[in-house]
């Protein structure tokens, strides 16, 4: 009898020469003889080369990791292989199936309560690139129970090391059900630590740019991520699924209208970041408009044409009554003054055409006019201004800003100019939406925003500007917010980025933090975000949480230790540490010779311990965690409420183990 494990890697082996062969198909491909000229030819070899370098077969990346065989009345009994791309042989049949394909659905959605035709689900185990090993599931077989797979419990907790990963070998149901929704709305999703929430929206992405390929390649897709150390950190997982050209970014990218150099305190952050500042904005930029008091006189030729000044304010009015882009309204003024001179033309018995017309609203004193009546703005002057001048920020802030409120925003030393000035991260932001009131920003397909919860409301119509007319997959966790500004409700957020429809779903099974670890986060829950459900882990690792007291001399040494006892493991080590003992841990760190990696630095099998300062905590993840002195975390935020929030962040980083070191009194919420 055949055995079932050599003809399977039979099968990996032969598909992997099919796929070197697709490959190299695509590299002998002719062009010279198919283009009509430079342009065209350098557009078909960018998308050649494109296309070679989806096809490259990554020896660390399982080609595929299941198999699907139907039965005999569905599918025509055929067997799939189900993995990261698709693959056929010479004559064109698939050897392997892209996972996002509509027959390699029932790989994450059946059951055995609804098998959806499949007889046996047969899941892979790897090794170093190897097919060591495989389990079978027999859906329509009514003597087999539901069981919990042991290799997909393996792929869960096999140790990182390096950047994140892909879950396509382990997409839950009901993740399953938020990547393959439709493009045309919008999801929001809630999860709190390890549901998987980040990876969801990358496959979703993924599965998006599969099914609306055509649309997406013109409108373009975008991942945005809380800071760089975070996009570093998930930067791979999209060209492991085959996807290279998603743009990645943070908030602060898509802003960076001028340099931010200074930093505002949490007063006047809030204030800035208040939805309150756009409706600000737009009666600044608006204020620029000067109804006219002259009249308009056009000399052409021998005559002479004239506007009076109230019908001039009438096509200023409708104009401002339209409420359209403050650019577009200056550049269709000169054309709907005119045009009010060609009516006089026309009334006159000429008979002008649209090159008068062009002619007419070149005419300098047409030019004279718009400038004087509807005059050019820079959204950064416009900012400055706002923020140097008492009494310009109090006349369009007038029942919309307190004067505390106004006072906290101010500068104490107005700058000179706008190169001069310490723009702040939040003022970036306010240029940025002064921007859009002026041009319109240009909208993208498709917007994956993570780590929503700390955006202000500011933040997010930055944002939305951005997916305006595509949609969006927002996801968070409303307890890990540690802004002053953080998100209370996603009926709100969603408000603030134009997605007041998008559907709210809830992961609330986790499958990366212990079933101990997460239960001993979670008692901070009541005290920071009641009401919120708490993580239920799949994953059950007596031993994997252990909390050790230590006298304040002592702690280094123990933190030391304590890292030292994690490497004999398997797998990537975080210290996390409130960001001002990180500096007295590196030196603990490099006296005891122990070598240590910044967030964003790639761990490898020789470097696997990485220093992390709470504040950048969030979003990573880490197989084994040493957690310093807890009520530091807390203590080093502006209040208690923020601090239980870094500190949530803090205790569930862990995969596999979290040591908890502390020398003063825990927090009291820890509490049994």
């Amino acid at each position: 009898m055949p055995d079932p494990l050599a003809q399977e890697r039979a099968h990996l082996a032969a598909s992997r020469t099919a796929l070197r062969a697709m490959r190299e198909d695509v590299q002998a491909l002719d062009i010279r003889d198919v283009t009509a000229n430079w342009v065209n030819a350098a557009v078909l070899s960018a998308q050649i080369d494109e296309r070679i370098k989806a096809l490259a077969d990554l020896s660390h990346t399982p080609l595929f990791f299941g198999r699907l065989d139907y039965l005999p009345t569905a599918q025509e009994g055929q067997t799939f292989y189900i993995g990261r791309r698709h693959v056929h042989d010479a004559d064109g049949d698939p050897m392997v199936v892209d996972w996002r394909a509509p027959v390699s659905q029932p790989f994450y959605r059946a059951s055995k309560k609804d098998p959806r035709d499949v007889a046996l689900r047969r899941r892979f185990g790897y090794t170093g690139g190897e097919l060591t090993a495989y389990e079978d599931e027999h859906l329509s077989d009514p003597a087999e129970g539901e069981r919990t797979s042991r290799l997909l419990q393996a792929e869960i907790e096999r140790p990182r090391v390096g950047p994140m990963r892909d879950i396509v070998a382990t997409i839950q149901p009901e993740q399953d059900e938020i990547v393959r929704s439709g493009l045309s709305g919008s999801v929001c999703v809630q999860g709190g630590p390890g549901t998987g929430k980040t990876a969801v929206g990358l496959h979703r992405v993924a599965y998006l740019l599969y099914a609306h390929r055509e649309r997406l390649a013109r409108t373009g897709t975008l991942v945005i991520g809380p800071n760089r150390s975070f996009l570093h950190y998930i930067e791979q997982v999209l060209p492991a699924l085959g996807e290279l050209e998603v743009k990645q970014a943070t908030v602060g990218d898509l802003v960076a209208h001028v340099e931010v150099r200074g930093e505002d305190d949490p007063t006047a952050a809030v204030v800035k970041g208040d939805a309150r500042m756009a409706e600000v904005l737009r009666r600044a930029v608006r204020s620029h408009v000067t109804p006219p008091t002259e009249p308009l006189v056009v000399v052409r030729g021998s005559r002479r044409w004239r506007l009076p000044a109230y019908e001039l304010e009438e096509i200023v009015r409708e104009l401002l009554d339209r409420d359209i882009r403050y650019g577009a309204a200056r550049d269709a003024l000169p054309q709907r003054i005119a045009h009010a001179v060609l009516v006089r033309m026309e009334q006159a018995g000429e008979a002008p055409d649209d090159r008068v017309q062009d002619a007419v609203a070149r005419n300098p004193a047409v030019k004279a006019v718009v400038k004087a009546v509807w005059p050019a703005v820079d959204p950064a002057k416009l900012v400055l201004r706002l923020l140097s001048d008492p009494d310009f920020l109090a006349e369009h802030a007038a029942g919309l800003l307190t004067e505390e409120e106004r006072k906290a925003v101010l500068w104490a030393k107005p700058p000179r100019s706008v190169r001069s000035a310490k723009w702040s991260a939040a003022d970036a932001v306010l240029i940025d939406e002064a921007a859009d009131l002026v041009e319109r920003t240009p909208s993208l397909g498709h917007v994956v925003l993570d780590e929503a919860q700390d955006l202000s409301p500011m933040q997010y119509r930055a944002v939305g500007r951005r997916c305006s007319t595509g949609s969006a997959t927002v996801l968070g966790d409303l307890a890990q917010g540690t802004t002053p500004w953080a998100t209370a409700s996603w009926a709100e957020a969603l408000a603030h980025l134009g997605k007041p429809d998008a559907v709210v779903e809830e992961l609330t099974a986790g499958f990366r933090v212990p079933r101990e670890v997460i239960a001993y986060a979670s008692r901070l829950l009541p005290h920071m975000s009641p009401g919120l459900a708490p993580v239920r882990s799949v994953r059950e690792s007596p031993g994997s949480l252990e909390i050790v007291p230590c006298r304040a001399e002592d702690l280094p040494a123990s933190v030391v230790a304590a890292c030292r006892a994690a490497l004999r493991h398997e797998g990537s080590i975080g210290l996390i540490a409130a960001d001002a003992r990180v500096p007295v841990l590196a030196e603990a760190l490099r006296e005891a010779g122990l070598v240590w990696l910044s967030p964003g630095e790639e761990t490898t099998a020789e470097s696997r311990l990485t220093l992390v300062p709470a504040s950048l905590a969030k979003g990573l993840e880490y197989d084994y965690v040493v957690l310093d002195e807890p009520a530091a975390v807390v203590d080093g935020e502006p209040d208690e409420r923020t601090g239980l929030r870094r500190l949530y962040v803090a205790l569930t980083r862990a995969v596999s183990g979290l040591t908890v070191l502390h020398a003063a009194p825990l927090p009291p919420q820890l509490a049994a």
